[in-house]
């Protein structure tokens, strides 16, 4: 692998192996000496001392070197760690680094050219409670049943090689390494390879902002971290102090590592707000910059979709506007918004919010809070996101926070009925935006998803519990949560598959496939018109039409557990509406015979009532005589 000698665009390596020989290189720009310490299949272990070059990069060829081998690097010929980056840690965090032959891996997706993030509908899973095997190949089976339901983005959640093997992975060590129990490399390109092959898409979650605790061995190379800031999980990042650029260098290979080696469609990078840069071209512009470069190469889009808490619409804009740059970003807001309307407890958790016109905002203009005093917060939050194009954001009822954040780790479908669950579903699929679900919650899945970890240092362990503690005492649960290190904690969440094919959580999955294919057919629910009104105190009138208003399509919800009288507030005097689908009618109906139905067609200006908790959508079409 060649490298450019400007400082601006060398990024860091890792050894690959081509036609016998292997190039190995590490950045340790404070450091004298480095020696590579080869733990080889063919011949006996050798150490190697490795030459400096001016931009702070220990490297050396080595001869001989097959995929496989093991090494280690010596700082100053001291103490041995893992390659900063690893591209493979089969023996987890405190074993050899392994090399890896990427071209060696068998891609069958040629004909793959991406897909368009305006039609994704996300699915988010974690690979290690998605099914009992808790791999990345043991997905596979499942991907026709979720192809079937409508998903064609998976969204994985870390899979960086992080301490043990059970962990939601957002302290990972090895930002290069897949997990080594989740099958390591092959084990991740398999998966794509068979998402390609099926038309869906591949997402990754990355963690920018810290590196985990436990095995972290980056600050024995380099300045990796600042003494500047500090996140809720520990140091943050050095983007812009001395030595930043070889830091920057790490972040940016690590995006085009997933892009080249894996064939990944994109990334979700968490919490961006905790990723501090105040350099005049900073992190997000070298960013974008080598992502372009790498879309011309490559053929394919490449997609960046951020966690951000700052509700600041400049996540989204450009960065020749001062933006950062990302595609979308997660709508933090549209979940609080809904959620409280849901559950009758959500107000105490989420007290900034309870007002159905704060669902109406969000289903048109995106953030709640833009501007405004938030109590929570003890100041005034976000700025306007009004004029963003929808597929800015990505929507959910559910993430693996919502339950994992919670002590006794409860779905959604473990909190609120039936039809609150359909009435949720059809809020999130039918908005404007790029929706997404959390494993399990199309067929309403039983299981909790509680926080759980594997560390092996008892210091770490007890940090954790301590800190989670905080956390829900600060949000006033009573609740005492499992020990995230019992291994029980982390079975107790493995998905129950077969409940796809039982009772209400077969009707639950049908109502999920027709909303995918209602969102997927029906062209109304790409245009961007649309408005949102108020009926009454409990029910929310949403209309998309196409610019003239010649044709409309019109959803109606109502939150309240009694039925809601209403009139139809939008069209022509007489205008006849018909519906095309309904919570209460249907494959997915209640077993209840006498429940309330909406009428088939309905009249604008004629009265009707809405059932309980309940979501209806119909159509019009006008017709000049």
């Amino acid at each position: 692998m060649n490298h450019p000698k400007d400082h601006d665009h060398r990024l860091h390596t890792y050894p690959i192996p081509h036609k016998g020989r292997c190039h190995f290189s590490v950045w340790a720009p404070e450091k004298k000496s480095m020696i590579l310490h080869l733990l080889s299949l063919s011949k006996p272990d050798t150490g190697i001392v490795m030459q400096k070059d001016d931009q702070g990069y220990f490297e050396t060829d080595v001869e001989g070197v097959m995929a496989g081998d093991r090494y280690y690097y010596l700082p100053e010929g001291e103490y041995q760690y893992p390659d900063p980056c690893s591209q493979y840690q089969p023996e987890g965090i405190t074993g050899p680094s392994q090399v890896v032959d990427h071209a060696a891996f068998p891609w069958q997706d040629g004909a793959w050219k991406g897909k368009p993030l305006t039609s994704m509908i996300f699915y988010e899973i974690h690979v290690g409670t998605f099914t009992p095997e808790g791999t990345l190949e043991a997905i596979i089976p499942r991907l026709d049943d979720l192809v079937q339901l409508g998903i064609n983005a998976l969204e994985l959640m870390p899979v960086a090689q992080n301490p043990g093997t059970r962990n939601w992975g957002y302290d990972g060590v090895y930002l290069y390494a897949v997990q080594h129990n989740y099958g390591g490399p092959d084990g991740l390109k398999k998966l794509v390879d068979a998402c390609h092959r099926r038309g869906m898409a591949v997402f990754l979650d990355v963690v920018y902002n810290h590196i985990g605790h436990e095995g972290n061995c980056l600050d024995q190379f380099g300045p990796y971290f600042s003494d500047r800031y500090h996140t809720p999980w520990g140091k943050a990042l050095n983007m812009d102090d001395a030595w930043s650029d070889g830091v920057k260098a790490f972040v940016i290979g690590n995006v085009l590592h997933w892009a080249r080696h894996y064939h990944l469609d994109g990334l979700r990078l968490d919490a961006v707000h905790e990723i501090y840069d105040r350099n005049a071209v900073s992190i997000w512009d070298d960013l974008q910059t080598a992502i372009r470069q790498w879309q011309l190469q490559s053929g394919r889009p490449f997609y960046l979709v951020a966690e951000s808490d700052l509700n600041d619409p400049r996540t989204v804009q450009p960065v020749q506007s001062g933006g950062q740059g990302f595609d979308a970003q997660w709508l933090d807001d549209f979940h609080h918004a809904l959620y409280v309307l849901l559950d009758s407890e959500g107000r105490q958790h989420y007290r900034d919010y309870g007002e159905l016109q704060q669902l109406a905002r969000a289903y048109t203009n995106g953030f709640v809070y833009n501007g405004e005093y938030a109590h929570f917060r003890h100041r005034r939050h976000g700025a306007s996101s009004a004029g963003l194009p929808h597929d800015r954001f990505v929507v959910f009822n559910q993430n693996h926070d919502l339950p994992g954040n919670r002590p006794d780790g409860r779905r959604l479908s473990s909190i609120v009925d039936f039809e609150r669950l359909k009435l949720a579903a059809a809020v999130a699929l039918l908005s404007p935006y790029l929706p997404m679900l959390f494993m399990g919650e199309e067929y309403g899945e039983a299981t909790p998803f509680y926080f759980f970890s594997d560390y092996s240092q008892p210091q770490t362990a007890a940090a954790l519990r301590d800190e989670r503690k905080k956390q829900f005492d600060a949000f006033g649960w009573d609740t005492v949560a499992p020990d995230p290190q019992q291994p029980s904690t982390f079975l107790d969440c493995i998905l129950k598959w077969s409940l796809r094919k039982e009772g209400t959580h077969q009707q639950l999955l049908e109502w999920h496939r027709r909303l995918i294919s209602l969102r997927k057919t029906h062209p109304l629910l790409a245009s961007p018109h649309i408005r949102a009104d108020l009926l009454g105190t409990s029910g929310l009138a949403v209309a998309r039409h196409a610019g003239d208003q010649r044709h409309q399509l019109l959803i109606l919800f109502n939150f309240s557990s009694t039925p809601l009288t209403t009139t139809i507030p939008y069209g022509e005097m007489h205008a006849v509406w018909t519906r095309l689908l309904a919570s209460t009618v249907g494959a997915w109906a209640s077993a209840n015979p006498d429940a309330l139905q909406p009428p088939h067609k309905i009249s604008t200006g004629q009265p009707m009532q809405l059932p309980p908790c309940s979501a209806s959508v119909y159509s019009f079409t006008f017709c000049q005589d």
